[in-house]
């Protein structure tokens, strides 16, 4: 077999092990993004608002971003995290405030309401997941080196 185009080995053959648990990890996904939708809709708010509450208050380092980061963390367009921003903005989610080292960008932080917001849809989402994790670990692959599997969901260290 001759190697990929982008320089790799080719990749072993997925068996039908593998095939299950893509499809496994798959379905995990959809369901608690459902559960994540109805939860945040229940609640009276999008799964967009949800999404840029999130992005907000998990941005790594501080406690705001750009317009131009929420893009990139929320995977939109730039004016669609514009408009998305200013309907927050409107419902007293989120506000606006000078970048102190960029005239031309404004940092977006969450209101003291937005901050009740999210705790609230974070905590039933953080127990959702504690209760999905089994369905939510990543496969382990049957070509894996050495038998070396992914570690799973509750053990990493990363937040979710």
């Amino acid at each position: 077999m001759a190697d990929r185009e982008d320089g790799q080995a080719p990749a072993e053959p997925l068996t039908k092990d593998d095939f299950e648990a893509l499809a496994r990890f798959r379905f995990g996904i959809r369901r608690y993004l459902r559960f994540s939708e109805e939860t945040v809709r229940s609640h009276g708010f999008t799964p967009q608002q949800y999404h840029l509450l999130l992005a907000l208050k998990g941005f790594p380092g501080r406690e705001w971003a750009t317009v131009r980061e929420l893009a990139d963390r929320l995977q939109l367009r730039h004016h669609s995290v514009v408009e998305l921003v200013n309907r927050a903005q409107a419902e007293g989610l989120v506000e606006r405030a000078a970048h102190p080292a960029d005239a031309r960008a404004v940092r977006v932080v969450l209101t003291a309401h937005g901050e009740r917001i999210l705790s609230r849809l974070g905590t039933v989402h953080r127990d959702e997941l504690r209760r999905m994790q089994d369905a939510l670990v990543l496969p382990a692959w049957h070509d894996e080196p050495d038998g070396a599997a992914p570690k799973p969901a509750a053990s990493r260290s990363e937040p979710t």
